[in-house]
């Protein structure tokens, strides 16, 4: 019983410490594997590959994710607690990571695209190894309710001006604000100051209204950008006095 504790502590060292050789191995070993896999799910999409060429993707896709797997399966093992684990970001990132290979299986791949799409969540796997990525992290989960709140106040503003612009137009461009819904398009291209040009405001009321909409769009991209900077510099500042 004692040899098995004290091999699970030794793989909970090689799996949580950062500082070690070993630890530094295995980090830098799972961070290639992250970049060899987008890599390879980047040069799938490439026109023409030889059926030579497509079986070598599938086989670093397989060795990708027995080893993701593996990882998987070390970290549920090295946690006491391994509910909160499976649900905690990082865990759902890990499972995330490797469901849609073993859902393919069996499955005509064209009919699971959407779900093949998930595999670009292991770029998330390298948010635990890297501490820049994880300042951020920690930035976002600090004003997270500054951000839920923003959000709805976005959402908000985003319907309003939608219905806004509808009642102005839509008398004189009835093809183009057909409804409250097709001018959501217009609201969320002001709004974030995009402006694709593709449909506008010809009245003289609906331009007044795109003004007031296109200043209160600065403000939605200002926002969120002073509250990030915000908790950036307090994270930072927290990590410094540690």
């Amino acid at each position: 019983m004692s040899g098995r504790s004290d091999i699970k502590k030794q793989l909970r060292f090689l799996v949580h410490d950062h500082k070690s050789l070993a630890g530094k191995i295995f980090d830098f070993s799972v961070q290639a594997l992250v970049l060899i896999s987008i890599i390879s799910f980047t040069v799938e999409t490439l026109p023409g590959l030889s059926p030579e060429a497509k079986s070598w993707l599938h086989k670093i896709e397989i060795v990708t994710v027995a080893i993701f797997s593996l990882e998987y399966l070390l970290r549920l093992y090295v946690e006491d607690k391994k509910l909160k684990f499976i649900f905690s970001f990082f865990g759902l990132v890990d499972f995330l990571a490797i469901l849609p290979f073993y859902l393919s299986i069996g499955i005509d791949l064209r009919s699971i695209r959407a779900v093949r799409m998930v595999r670009l969540v292991r770029l998330f796997k390298l948010m635990r190894y890297s501490k820049a990525l994880r300042i951020y992290a920690d930035a976002f989960y600090q004003i997270k309710e500054e951000l839920v709140v923003f959000l709805f106040m976005t959402l908000f503003l985003l319907y309003f001006s939608a219905v806004g612009i509808y009642y102005f137009e839509h008398p004189a461009q009835p093809d183009k604000f057909q409804s409250i819904f097709h001018s959501l398009w217009w609201a969320l291209a002001t709004l974030t100051t995009v402006g694709y040009g593709d449909i506008y405001p010809i009245t003289v009321g609906g331009k007044i209204f795109t003004f007031f909409m296109l200043m209160i769009g600065l403000g939605i991209v200002a926002v969120p950008a002073g509250l990030i900077s915000a908790a950036l510099v307090e994270v930072n500042r927290k990590a410094n006095d540690k």
